[in-house]
């Protein structure tokens, strides 16, 4: 059946259903898994549509701002920046097949990269590692800090990575419970073991700079607490500036909408340079907490930055002591959280901070290999097989990890049963995550684990990925201008709370079955806030509360669209799949009133938890607006193939 007649069938039960936009259990139907990942999309620059008025401009989504992903024409021509298959085997003694560990081999081809051909590279002009098909040993984490890098594989199931952490990448202090690694006690003098977040990987895109007050620490430290230090160069505790009111304007260096932010007068701008980028931070308030119906709360409100993003520093003026930025801000800047009116949190004033990012890594992309975790001892793939608890705490690793990065990208990748996130965000902008396969985690459970993860990740690409048997994907912690089309995918496309915003997902499939629930669960269950399991099932759609949310993050933000998906909910065991947000015309803005953020109600009464409440029809002034429609096939794409 194409996918076609699909959506036109799925669109006719919708109607039928008298205008309910999500499920109506009377027009359960059965429905084919879908047509697959959309991995044809052409997603470059002259097949952008116009802005649609009245909507985000996702047009510069992705790499470099909309451009192709780099041919061969890129690759610098100097074979002294191209280690080869073979040069590997014999500079590196990296060898396939051999069962010896590879991952120093590896990591002093990059570390080779990083001092002879970074300093002289560009986005025209990449180094290139090519690894040989076989399977590839690796025991602890590979540092990725050599930008315009391309790490590329002999075909995506030809070369194989299996990671087997060892002790001193294995994390030695869990929580209390057992259920997940303690950061707050796996520290080293002034570090945190926190600083490592979102944690340990296979492959680590970010910076290894030390901030010099950190060094006698870092020499200091041993072998598996050294990387707590590293990166502590782009630290916002270290290398943000403090901000001052906007004359005129009291409590506030700047609005929604401006693109000049007041820095204080005392604030250093040494580390700030025009093309640059920088991250404004807004500090929590207690009127922030209440504008997401978060307050008043049982839980504990939290002094952080909970409002985030990257720009590109466009000025800076030491006179006037401000700093200009190459996009609006999305959010109001007030000083500190207390500058708004509010009362402190926890006795504690918080300055907001404008924070630059002296030592970003771009240029990075990994191609065509698969990579995977070995099981842990005593545990099988089918244990793991819809079990959305954590199977072995102390080994969740992730696959690819990008923090501080910017303008890279992952394709033709296939994951295979990963620690827990297969690819995670933290600080990160205009990647490109295209055409992977991404399969399995042998950890799913509490603290968030085995996550299709874009968490602080602004204005990238997420097409025509397909995953299988992991929890969610997810947009988390102020995630913004994020466009999902295309994907395939048997999980929920989760909101997961923390002021995310503006992004849109289209043209994806979403089949969830009745087993994809937290309670489905043998060990070490419950959320990223670590409550226990509820008896709820997810949907293809989750939106995050101020109530529930507020204990880790807060709620979803305004204005995350979903447009035009193929979305299914198997309700009970065994019952039929069930169309959800169905109608492909309409354009579904969550946390929205047609002007401003909205809180998702019942009867006007904001919902406290999602779970039993993902059937409510949120429309017509409930936090969901659907008053915009479009004919078109994407907001994103000018045209998009039909199969």
């Amino acid at each position: 059946m194409s996918r076609k007649k699909i959506v036109a069938g799925i669109a006719a039960a919708a109607f039928i259903a008298a205008g309910v936009n999500a499920v109506s259990p009377s027009i359960a139907t059965a429905v084919p898994p879908g047509p697959g990942a959309l991995t044809t999309l052409d997603t470059s620059a002259g097949n952008r549509a116009a802005p649609v008025a009245g909507l985000y401009d996702w047009s510069k989504a992705g790499y470099r701002g909309g451009r192709n992903l780099p041919g061969a024409s890129a690759v610098n021509p100097s074979a002294s920046c191209k280690i080869t298959a073979a040069q590997l085997a014999s500079t590196y003694q990296v060898k396939p097949d051999d069962g010896v560990d590879d991952t120093a081999g590896i990591q002093a081809a990059i570390d080779k990269i990083h001092t002879s051909c970074t300093p002289s590279a560009s986005y025209d002009k990449l180094s290139l590692i090519t690894f040989p098909a076989g399977t590839l040993n690796v025991t602890h984490e590979i540092h990725v800090d050599a930008g315009y890098l391309i790490l590329r594989g002999a075909g995506t199931d030809q070369t194989k990575f299996v990671y087997t952490p060892d002790k001193n990448t294995e994390y030695d202090v869990l929580t209390p419970d057992g259920d997940q690694w303690d950061q707050g006690n796996m520290g080293y003098e002034d570090g945190s073991g926190g600083w490592l977040w979102p944690g340990r990987g296979l492959f680590r895109v970010q910076s290894r700079g030390v901030d010099p007050s950190y060094a006698s620490e870092y020499k200091a430290a041993p072998a598996n607490r050294k990387d707590i230090f590293e990166g502590t160069v782009n630290v916002h505790w270290k290398a943000g500036a403090k901000l001052r009111e906007k004359p005129g304007d009291k409590g506030f260096a700047a609005r929604a909408g401006d693109k000049t932010v007041y820095l204080a007068t005392s604030a250093k701008t040494t580390n700030m340079k025009v093309g640059g980028f920088i991250n404004m931070r807004a500090a929590n308030s207690i009127n922030f907490y209440k504008s997401m119906n978060a307050y008043p709360t049982t839980w504990p409100l939290e002094n952080l930055h909970m409002r985030q993003q990257w720009f590109t520093i466009t000025a800076i003026d030491t006179k006037n002591h401000t700093v200009s930025i190459d996009k609006p801000l999305e959010y109001d800047m007030p000083v500190d959280s207390t500058s708004d009116g509010s009362a402190a949190i926890d006795g504690s004033v918080y300055a907001s901070k404008a924070s630059p990012i002296p030592d970003p890594i771009v240029g990075v992309g990994f191609e065509n290999f698969t990579f995977g975790q070995s099981a842990p001892a005593g545990i099988t793939e089918a244990q793991a097989k819809d079990n959305y608890g954590n199977l072995a705490p102390s080994l969740a690793m992730q696959g690819i990890v990008f923090k501080w990065a910017a303008d890279s990208w992952v394709t033709g990748i296939h994951s295979t049963m990963t620690g827990s996130h297969p690819i995670v965000t933290e600080e990160a902008k205009n990647l490109q995550i295209v055409n992977n396969e991404l399969d399995g985690s042998w950890n799913k459970g509490k603290g968030g684990n085995g996550y299709f993860r874009g968490s602080r990740v602004w204005d990238s690409l997420y097409a025509g990925n397909t995953t299988r048997d992991l929890r969610h994907f997810t947009f988390q912690w102020s995630a913004s201008g994020n466009v999902v089309i295309g994907n395939d995918i048997d999980s929920d496309f989760n909101i997961h709370g923390g002021y995310e915003r503006n992004n849109l997902f289209e043209n994806n499939t979403s089949r969830v079955s009745y087993a994809h629930r937290s309670g489905n669960c043998t060990a070490h269950c419950g959320d990223e806030g670590g409550d226990a399991p509820d008896d709820s099932s997810w949907f293809p759609i989750y939106w995050s509360t101020g109530q529930k949310a507020v204990k880790w993050s807060g709620s979803s933000g305004p204005r995350n669209v979903f447009f035009n998906n193929t979305m299914t909910k198997q309700i009970t065991a065994g019952a039929a799949y069930t169309p959800y947000y169905a109608d492909h015309t309409k354009i579904y803005q969550f946390g929205w009133d047609g002007t401003k953020f909205h809180h998702l109600d019942a009867g006007g009464q904001p919902i406290v938890d999602w779970a039993h409440n993902e059937q409510r029809d949120y429309t017509n002034g409930h936090g969901v607006d659907d008053t915009k429609t479009s004919t078109a096939k994407s907001l994103f794409l000018k045209s998009i193939p039909v199969s």
